[in-house]
C-alpha cells in the first residue's frame, strides 16, 4: 500500500502557498486579471509573480546547484494544485514546469545554468511554442524548420508570450525535432493576441525571417519535449483538480446556506446526492494525480499514468463545474460570480498539453487496442 499523505515539508509548501494565495491573490483578484488587460492589472501580476519567486515556487523543479530547490514533480502538483484552487493566472506552469523540464534535459552544463539560474529566482520567463495549424499537441504534426540559419513560420496557442524572455520553439530539424531558443524581443518575431475564454494569455507568434544562431539551438530532442508535455499536462491536471475542489466547497457551503421552501436545499437527497457525486469525482481526479505524481518522482515509467489522469480529470471535473451550476442556479452563470471562472480554467486545462482523445489514444497503446 502507498501512503499519498504529504510529509511534513509538503505540507509546509501546501499551507503556505494556501495563505499567500488567500491574502495576495483573493479570487476578485482572480475575476479582474482574467476580464482586464490593463496595464494597472499587468502590474498586479507582476508584483503577484515576484511574491511567488520570493517563495522560491519558479525553482522548485530546478537543482540547488543551479540556485534551486532540489524538489520534485509531486512536490509542484501540490502546489499547482493550490494554484487551481486560487484560479491563480500566470506563467508558472508554462516557465517553472514544462519550460524548465526541457532545459533541464539540456546535455551542455553550460547551456543549463545560463539558462536556468534566472528561471530559478524568477527574473526570466520561459514559454513553449509547438502548437502550429493542426491545434494539436501531437508532436508529428510539427512542420516549422530553420533553413539557411532563418526561421519563417507561425506557432499559435502560445501562453503568456507577452511577458516571456524566452520562446522555446519547437522545430524540424532534418527527420528530428528540436528546440530553438529565441529571446522574444529578436527582430522578426511579433505577437497575436488570441481571444479566450479562460482569461488566459495566449498568442499567434509569428517568425518573419527570423536569425537562428548556433547558441540557440537546446542541446536535446524529441524526447526531451515528449517529457516536458508530459509534465505540463501533470501540472495542468493538478490546476483542474484544485479548481474542481474550490467548485466542490462552494457549491456545499451554498447548499447549506441557501433557504428555499423554509429549509436549506441541501436537506433535500437529491442535492445530497448530487454533492457527493462532486467528491466521488474530486477524489478519483486527485488520486489518479497522485499515482502519477508519485511515479514520476521515483523515476518509474509514467506516460500511461499521466494519459490517464489528464484524461480522466478533465471529464470528471468538468463534470463538478457543471453540477455545481445546477445546484447553485442562475447566479453562478454571472460574471460577479467565481463559478464561472474555475469552470473557464478547467475547460480550458482539460485541452491544454493534450485532450482527452489524444491522452485516451496512449492508453488504447499502451493495453494493445491501437489500431
Amino acid at each position: 500500500m502507498i501512503d499519498f499523505r504529504p510529509s511534513e515539508a509538503q505540507q509546509i509548501v501546501v499551507a503556505t502557498a494556501r495563505e499567500y494565495l488567500r491574502q495576495r491573490c483573493p479570487i476578485e483578484l482572480a475575476q479582474r486579471l482574467a476580464l482586464d488587460p490593463s496595464d494597472e492589472t499587468n502590474a498586479e501580476a507582476a508584483t503577484l509573480w515576484r511574491g511567488m519567486a520570493e517563495l522560491g515556487w519558479p525553482g522548485l523543479l530546478i537543482p540547488s546547484d543551479l540556485g534551486g530547490s532540489d524538489g520534485s514533480l509531486l512536490d509542484v502538483t501540490l502546489l499547482v494544485e493550490e494554484m487551481g484552487y486560487a484560479a491563480l493566472p500566470g506563467p508558472y506552469v508554462q516557465s517553472a514546469v514544462v519550460a524548465t523540464t526541457l532545459l533541464l534535459a539540456s546535455t551542455d552544463p553550460g547551456q543549463r545554468k545560463r539558462l536556468l539560474d534566472p528561471l530559478a529566482t524568477g527574473d526570466r520567463i520561459a514559454t513553449l511554442a509547438l502548437v502550429e495549424e493542426s491545434g494539436t499537441f501531437d508532436l508529428d504534426t510539427v512542420a516549422l524548420a530553420s533553413r539557411h540559419a532563418r526561421l519563417t513560420g507561425r506557432k499559435l496557442f502560445v501562453k503568456d508570450a507577452h511577458i516571456a524572455d524566452d520562446l522555446l520553439v519547437v522545430v524540424r530539424k532534418g527527420a528530428e525535432h528540436s528546440v530553438l531558443v529565441l529571446p522574444a524581443g529578436r527582430r522578426g518575431i511579433s505577437l497575436t493576441p488570441l481571444e479566450t475564454i479562460s482569461g488566459e494569455r495566449l498568442f499567434a507568434v509569428t517568425f518573419d525571417d527570423v536569425q537562428v544562431r548556433a547558441d540557440d539551438w537546446l542541446a536535446t530532442g524529441r524526447a526531451a519535449v515528449e517529457t516536458a508535455l508530459m509534465a505540463g499536462a501533470l501540472a495542468r491536471t493538478a490546476e483542474m483538480v484544485g479548481a474542481a475542489q474550490r467548485i466542490l466547497e462552494l457549491t456545499v457551503e451554498h447548499a447549506k446556506t441557501r433557504v428555499q421552501g423554509g429549509r436549506p436545499i441541501g436537506a433535500h437527497q437529491a442535492i445530497q446526492h448530487a454533492c457527493a457525486d462532486l467528491v466521488r469525482d474530486v477524489d478519483c481526479a486527485r488520486g489518479l494525480l497522485r499515482v502519477a505524481a508519485w511515479r514520476t518522482s521515483e523515476g518509474l515509467p509514467t506516460g500511461t499514468d499521466i494519459a490517464m489522469a489528464k484524461a480522466y480529470a478533465g471529464a470528471a471535473c468538468l463534470a463538478v463545474a457543471r453540477r455545481g451550476h445546477q445546484i447553485f442556479g442562475a447566479i453562478s452563470y454571472c460574471e460577479e460570480h467565481p463559478m464561472h471562472l474555475f469552470h473557464k480554467r478547467i475547460q480550458a486545462a482539460s485541452v491544454d498539453f493534450g485532450d482527452a482523445a489524444l491522452h485516451l489514444e496512449t492508453v488504447a497503446r499502451a493495453i494493445g487496442l491501437d489500431s
